[in-house]
C-alpha cells in the first residue's frame, strides 16, 4: 500500500477548502431563495431573474448575524464572487459593492464552472448523501491497528457498494473513484498513512456535507471543527416549495 504524501495532504486541504466554499455558498443560495431575497427583479424595463440586491444582502447578513458590519459582509461576498459561485448580471463589476446592483448565484444561471474538480466534489456529495439515506451496514465504528474508529467503512466493502448501486461498472474504476475522493479531501485513512485501495484499510468522509455552515467561515483559513453530527436536518438537497432552484449539488 503506498502512503500519502506531504503534497498530497497539502492538495487535499487546498480542495477541501473550496469544496467547503461551494458547500457554503449553496447553502446560502438556498436560504435566499426560501426568505425571497433571491427573486425577478425590474430595471430599466428589462426583467432580471433570480437576482438579488447587492445593499439588500448586505442589510440581511447583518439582521441574521451572519456578518458583524457592512465591510464583513463585503468580502464574505467577494469570497463567493472570486470562487465564480456569484456574479454581476451584466458582468460588469469584479467586485462586490454595497450598492444598488443586481447580483446572482451562478447555480441560477446555469453559468457555474463545472470543472473536474467541481464534478469530483458533486459526485462525493451524491455518493455521502446516497449512503446516509439508506439502509446499510458500511459506516460503522470499527478498529484498526489497535485504534476505535466511528463511521468508518472498509475499502473492499466500499467497492462492492459502489458496484451494486450501479455508481461503477468495474472494480478498477470504482478503486479509481476512491482515490480520486481521497485526493479531494473528501474521504481520507483513519490515520491518514495510506491512499484508498481495494482492501481491509479503514476509511471515513472528512467532509460532512450537511453541517450548517456560518459565512464568517470563509474567511478563516482553517474552520473545520470536527466531529460533527451527521445527522443534521438540514441537508443540500432540499427543494423549495415550487420545485425548482434544486442544488447544484443534488
Amino acid at each position: 500500500m503506498d502512503g500519502i504524501g506531504n503534497n498530497m495532504q497539502k492538495k487535499a486541504a487546498e480542495l477541501e477548502r473550496l469544496a467547503e466554499v461551494l458547500v457554503t455558498g449553496e447553502q446560502l443560495r438556498l436560504r435566499l431563495h426560501e426568505v425571497k431575497v433571491i427573486k425577478d427583479r425590474r430595471h430599466h424595463l428589462r426583467t432580471y431573474p433570480n437576482c438579488f440586491v447587492a445593499k439588500e444582502l448586505i442589510d440581511w447578513l447583518i439582521e441574521h448575524k451572519e456578518a458583524s458590519d457592512r465591510d464583513t459582509a463585503i468580502t464574505i461576498m467577494q469570497k463567493l464572487l472570486d470562487q465564480s459561485i456569484i456574479h454581476h448580471v451584466c458582468d460588469e463589476h469584479r467586485e462586490f459593492k454595497d450598492l444598488k446592483l443586481f447580483y446572482r448565484f451562478r447555480k441560477d444561471d446555469g453559468t457555474f464552472p463545472l470543472d473536474s474538480e467541481a464534478k469530483v466534489f458533486m459526485r462525493g456529495q451524491r455518493i455521502y448523501e446516497k449512503l446516509m439515506n439508506t439502509e446499510n451496514t458500511l459506516l460503522q465504528t470499527r478498529e484498526e491497528e489497535g485504534g476505535t474508529y466511528e463511521r468508518a467503512l472498509v475499502g473492499s466493502e466500499f467497492i462492492d457498494w459502489l458496484l451494486q448501486e450501479g455508481e461503477m461498472a468495474a472494480r478498477e474504476e470504482a478503486e479509481q473513484l476512491g482515490r480520486r475522493l481521497l485526493e479531494h479531501g473528501i474521504i481520507q485513512h483513519v490515520t491518514n498513512k495510506h491512499h484508498f485501495a481495494n482492501g481491509p484499510l479503514l476509511f471515513q468522509f472528512r467532509m460532512n456535507f450537511r453541517r450548517r455552515r456560518r459565512l464568517i467561515e470563509l474567511l478563516h483559513e482553517r474552520s473545520r471543527c470536527i466531529p460533527e453530527s451527521h445527522d443534521s436536518p438540514f441537508c443540500l438537497r432540499k427543494q423549495n416549495s415550487d420545485g425548482g432552484n434544486t442544488s447544484f449539488l443534488s
